[in-house]
């Protein structure tokens, strides 16, 4: 688990900061955990768009992961990036996107069971 843990992680954060940027936080977290099925639904998740103004890559992970697991993983992710809002983490200024995506991609891989 702990050597797939980092490649995902690493995955997540090599497709985000791509360049040419061809996919936001909310698609790379999901893409990195082989879901192209929801790349294309992520599309519009990014930049704080994500339903409920959380932040996208949040927001994917979410998707990954058994409603069980949803609320846990919320309250770490906000205990780790200082929010679960795009615009708070952002305003805040203490967590790049970057991080935000390598959080949530470490959230998923360190749950027994996600969505994949």
């Amino acid at each position: 688990m702990a050597m797939t843990h980092l490649i995902q992680s690493d995955h997540a954060v090599a497709l985000f900061s791509a360049v040419p940027k061809e996919y936001n936080c909310a698609q790379s977290v999901a893409k990195a955990f082989g879901r192209d099925d929801l790349v294309t639904m992520l599309k519009t998740c990014g930049g704080g768009r994500a339903e409920g103004g959380l932040c996208g890559a949040l927001y994917a992970a979410l998707h990954l992961l058994p409603a069980d697991k949803r609320e846990t993983t919320k309250e770490q992710f906000q205990g780790m990036a200082g929010d679960v809002l795009c615009r708070a983490i952002r305003k805040e200024g203490k967590t790049p996107c970057k991080e935000c995506v390598r959080i949530a991609a470490d959230l998923v891989a360190s749950r027994d069971e996600p969505q994949v």
